[in-house]
């Protein structure tokens, strides 16, 4: 069955190349019956050109109000789903310790959930909160000078921590050695822009989470992080939309993973805001896909 949002953009769409159409056969009559007629040819051609422009722009404005709603409603629903899951369990614990007495083990791991699911909680409020801040393309206010190698590192051991996967599911490579590269900004845009990337990849890579992740030097200037996974893959046509605010690749294996849209997003807005710039590689479907986020080396 074709998704409403669909069948509105084919109407919109339809509607407008209907319009052109009709468009250029009466202007393009009315220069023919009338071409002896230069002021009136030369007027009637601009006039053409202006009713032309107006109905592309206004089907193409339609049409991208269309997706973007569509949007929207995807991230409202995921975050919702995101919020109110946790909320539920912890609720159902504290009933559960509430109405029946428990030995102190049995509590002990009820406040052990409770508490995960209020981690759980917290991290999306805050993905929605630096999501809104993050459209803001001036520089970090609290910039420090910061080893690179120990940020990924720290990210790094609370992704297992947090995903309880053993040591083999994420690797690191610092092609750097025993240097300590340093890049200017803001700790915690950073810590959250590697998160999010290293949390992608563990999401995307189904059953078997392999991914690499590669510390290296690009050229004298910048270091790049780069997070490999052997997951669902990314078409190529999506490697450059994936980084909208509340974008999801429609269809297919990837829009069957529970995800809100923005972290991509935050990723690329951090990057930036630091002087670097995000970019994804992938060469289809199931093949896997590398993400890099590049920096500059501090001076």
């Amino acid at each position: 069955m074709v998704a409403p949002s669909r069948r509105r953009i084919a109407l919109f769409t339809a509607l407008g190349i209907l319009v052109l159409i009709a468009t250029v056969t009466l202007n393009v009559g009315w220069i023919v019956l009338n071409w002896r007629q230069g002021l009136l040819m030369v007027g009637g051609l601009i006039f053409f050109l202006i009713i032309s422009a107006g109905v592309v722009l206004n089907t193409i404005f339609l049409v991208r109000e269309i997706r973007r709603n569509e949007q929207h409603d995807a991230f409202l629903n995921a975050v919702t789903h995101e919020l109110k899951t946790p909320v539920a369990s912890i609720r159902l614990y504290l009933e559960t310790l509430k109405k029946r007495p428990l030995d102190e083990a049995k509590r002990q791991e009820f406040y052990q959930i409770m508490l995960d699911d209020s981690d759980r909680l917290m991290g999306t409020i805050e993905q929605v909160l630096r999501a809104a801040r993050a459209g803001n393309a001036r520089k970090p206010e609290s910039s420090i000078r910061l080893d690179v190698g120990s940020l990924v590192e720290e990210v790094l051991a609370l992704a297992r921590s947090r995903q309880d996967l053993p040591a083999e599911a994420i690797q690191y490579a610092n092609t750097f050695g025993a240097e300590r590269p340093l890049v200017a900004g803001d700790a915690e845009e950073l810590k959250a822009a590697v998160s999010n990337l290293v949390d992608n990849a563990i999401k995307y890579s189904g059953q078997q989470v392999r991914v690499l992740v590669k510390l290296e030097r690009l050229d004298d200037r910048n270091v790049a992080i780069r997070v490999r996974d052997q997951g669902l893959g990314i078409p190529p046509t999506e490697l450059k939309r994936i980084f909208k605010r509340f974008y999801r690749i429609p269809g297919g294996i990837t829009a069957r993973v529970k995800g809100t849209g923005i972290g991509l997003f935050i990723v690329n807005s951090v990057a930036k805001r630091h002087g670097g710039r995000a970019w994804a590689e992938s060469t289809g479907t199931g093949r896997g896909s590398t993400f890099t986020l590049q920096l500059p080396i501090a001076s």
